[in-house]
């Protein structure tokens, strides 16, 4: 099969490859859609080392696509179907699984391959977090469930309320997707970025009540503050972009008796400063959240099936599978929110 493998830093190559043997337990897709994702991008930057195990590796994460193949083991899906698949599955006996965390399970082996005409799915993802499509629901949007996945397990972790506000800062993909979870909880959302596209997204896919332009408002703390009741601050404060320069200051955004989320992963290593005073006195809740569970899963499909989330427009352009790598560029230069690769 033609896949985009992934050598080291910026060393991704469009070649030939085998396709593995079926173990027992597991399914071949052929694969219709899958797309690019903030993660890939930063792999395909500096590496990865819980991503990345061997050299080469399959590459991509986030699919959907058809059953090509099934072995004798298997009888939750069949040749034929149209299936969505996480990129992990837990194991259920792990000292986290049987506290039911689940996203922190210790065997959480991340499935890549995505970028490429067929992917081989392991027998534990294809019991647990393999899920077969709605017949109306275009593959496409189908391939967005993982990413979605994560943020419903961060909204409901976060407990967001009807009539909260909440501030986001970080318009990416997950940002916004964060930002129209929340309003589907009947939060009032204010979101704050740079990027234009990003910003016209924030209104026409999330439907935030406030979109703050930092090239124009460079203070978001007072911003957010303006738009939350009696100016104390938000109840909910949200970052996605993962630096701790940002950590710090969404910090400074919430309101005393309020919950900072801290969704965005910073580099490893880093450290952040927290003002120990507010946060004690102010009865502040900080939380980070990591990953996703079958259960998340299944509920992002839920939602973009029934169209409450309209990913779709979350889409730039659609590429074929040998244009990985511009995509990746593009992506760094900040033209993309996300690729659809079609093979």
């Amino acid at each position: 099969m033609k896949a985009v493998l992934y050598y080291g830093p910026q060393d991704i190559r469009y070649e030939n490859t085998m396709i593995k043997p079926l173990a027992d337990g597991e399914i071949l897709v052929k694969i219709k859609a899958a797309l690019t994702c903030g993660t890939d991008v930063k792999t395909f930057r500096r590496g990865h080392p819980v991503l990345i195990k061997n050299i080469p590796s399959g590459f991509g994460h986030e699919f959907s696509g058809i059953v090509e193949k099934v072995s004798s083991s298997v009888t939750n899906v069949q040749v034929g179907d149209r299936v969505v698949c996480a990129n992990s599955a837990p194991c259920g006996e792990c000292f986290y699984c049987k506290k039911e965390e689940y996203n922190l399970c210790e065997n959480l082996n991340l499935l890549n391959g995505a970028y490429a005409e067929y992917i081989v799915v392991p027998e534990r993802i294809v019991k647990k977090n393999t899920l077969i499509l709605p017949p109306d629901l275009a593959f496409e949007k189908a391939a967005f469930a993982e990413p979605l996945a994560n943020v419903v397990h961060g909204v409901e972790r976060t407990g967001i309320k009807k009539g909260q506000s909440v501030g986001v800062i970080g318009i990416g993909p997950i940002g916004l997707m964060f930002a129209r979870v929340a309003k589907l909880k009947g939060a009032r959302v204010i979101v704050a970025g740079r990027n234009k596209e990003k910003l016209r997204l924030a209104e026409e896919f999330a439907y935030a009540d406030e979109v703050v332009d930092l090239k124009k408002y460079q203070n978001p703390e007072k911003i957010f503050r303006e738009f939350s009741d009696e100016k104390k601050g938000v109840d909910v404060a949200v970052e996605c972009v993962g630096l701790p320069e940002i950590w710090e200051l969404v910090f400074s955004t919430v309101r005393p008796g309020g919950t900072v989320h801290f969704f965005g992963g910073c580099k490893s290593g880093s450290k952040v400063c927290l003002d120990t005073t507010a946060m004690h006195y102010g009865d502040i809740k900080t939380l980070s959240v990591f990953h996703h569970t079958p259960q998340y899963f299944r509920q992002a499909l839920d939602l973009i099936a029934s169209g409450d989330v309209e990913v779709e427009k979350l889409i730039t352009d659609t590429l074929p599978l040998d244009k990985v790598e511009y995509a990746m560029e593009q992506h760094i230069a900040g033209n993309a929110i996300k690729f659809l690769i079609k093979p």
